[in-house]
């Protein structure tokens, strides 16, 4: 995935390819993250990323601002990472 050129401060995507899908993300005034996997404040999204090797995509993405939950359901089959703004995704073992 790339960045989308039509990304700025209020709004970014990412693209897959020319013709691909696009996944877009944007500002919120008053945000409150998600408390996953307390539902005090739920998530608004959940995606899974299928990776070839989880400790890889892990440290790869913990890196880049990726955050790891402390619940983690079963990290022998997936990983549950936050994004910066606190939303939860998964890596999940391909």
């Amino acid at each position: 995935m790339t960045p989308h050129p039509a990304s700025d401060a209020e709004f970014a995507a990412l693209v897959t390819g020319d013709d691909g899908p696009a996944l877009g993300f944007q500002r919120v005034d008053d945000y409150r993250a998600p408390r996953w996997p307390d539902q005090t404040v739920p998530q608004q999204v959940h995606v899974d990323f299928e990776v070839d090797d989880l400790d890889e995509a892990e440290a790869d993405l913990l890196e880049l601002g990726a955050g790891k939950t402390a619940h983690q359901p079963n990290e022998g089959r997936w990983r549950v990472l936050t994004d910066p703004a606190g939303h939860p995704f998964c890596l999940v073992k391909g």
